[in-house]
């Protein structure tokens, strides 16, 4: 690493740490690598991802940052010095040093050389005698040597960091698939909607869409549990597909999902829910079977505002009470209609 590398590290991280403050996000691993990150734009991706969760949520949950993480860093990313430094605290203050300690050996090492190059000039100009000439060299080799060590000592360090990351890494990922991702859909779930659902409600202009697949049982008995898993992935491909501008989709159980909506107004909720709606009614999935081609999937929606006062509970049952609306009124739509 240059000079100028550690320069443009240090410098990102006293920008880093402050956006943590200000935002008021925990000092752990995952978010020193995520706004540090940020703050260097290694990801244009995670800057507009970072970007577009402010402008519609004040501040992130531990679960919107985790997504973010596994999204953009964890899967993708190598680990590399600066992300290093990120991950642990202890670990930066120990390689600053090294590093401090490397870079003031280095710059002896180098004005000892200048002066071993004068002399070694000097051999050819005034004829120096080979004990002075000998004395140069082992001069010479023993610096040579120090600056080896140091530079070994520096290099293990870096590699000890970085098992350490991996590790840490594979923890993380394994963890945060197994406690905020449903396994069959890849959406996140319901432990993940409840999280953000009670952080997104202490802002306005909030809706809340109620997704449930209309006689989804009838799926499984006429074409067994394997074609209904199928068309649930198709379905909740669709519904991540139709989100845009903050709205998120989450596996709510079964077959009904949910559609968290933040900073918009009823009738651009009304619409996003029937874009989606008709978007499932395109669904077809192949039987590999039998070769038929299963479609005629339908959807139900229910859609709630998040009034003010109105606690999360009370959104997701105003939402299911249009749903069961939508329901008996004939399913495939939404409700409410005004």
């Amino acid at each position: 690493m240059s000079d100028s590398d550690f320069e443009t590290s240090f410098s990102n991280l006293k920008q880093t740490i402050p956006l943590l403050l200000k935002h008021k996000v925990s000092a752990i691993p995952i978010n020193y690598a995520l706004w540090y990150t940020y703050v260097s734009n290694d990801s244009p991706e995670l800057k507009s991802a970072l970007d577009l969760a402010m402008q519609h949520n004040q501040s992130l949950s531990e679960s919107k940052t985790k997504e973010l993480y596994r999204q953009y860093l964890a899967e993708n990313q190598e680990v590399t010095a600066w992300e290093l430094r990120q991950s642990l605290e202890a670990m930066l203050i120990e390689l600053s040093q090294s590093i401090a300690d490397t870079r003031t050996e280095t710059t002896s090492f180098k004005s000892t050389m200048d002066n071993c190059v004068d002399d070694l000039v000097k051999v050819e100009k005034e004829g120096l005698s080979i004990e002075e000439v000998m004395s140069l060299v082992r001069n010479l080799v023993k610096e040579t040597q120090n600056i080896r060590r140091s530079t070994m000592s520096f290099n293990s360090a870096l590699s000890e960091a970085q098992r350490e990351i991996d590790v840490l890494r594979t923890q993380l990922e394994q963890s945060q698939q197994e406690a905020l991702y449903d396994a069959l859909t890849g959406l996140c779930n319901r432990r993940y909607f409840d999280e953000e659902l009670a952080n997104h409600a202490l802002h306005p202009n909030l809706f809340l869409f109620l997704v449930d697949l209309d006689h989804f049982k009838k799926i499984n008995d006429n074409y067994g549990h394997v074609m209904g898993d199928l068309v649930l992935k198709a379905t909740a491909k669709k519904l991540q597909a139709c989100c845009r501008d903050g709205a998120q989709a989450f596996r709510f159980g079964g077959e009904e999902f949910a559609i968290i909506v933040p900073n918009t107004n009823f009738s651009r909720a009304r619409s996003l829910a029937e874009t989606m709606r008709k978007s499932i009614e395109k669904i077809g999935v192949k039987d590999k079977r039998s070769g038929e081609i299963l479609g005629d999937i339908r959807a139900s929606i229910g859609i709630a505002e998040l009034k003010k006062g109105m606690n999360p509970l009370a959104l997701i049952e105003q939402a299911d009470k249009q749903l069961y609306e939508a329901k008996r009124l004939g399913r495939n739509r939404v409700m409410p209609i005004l």
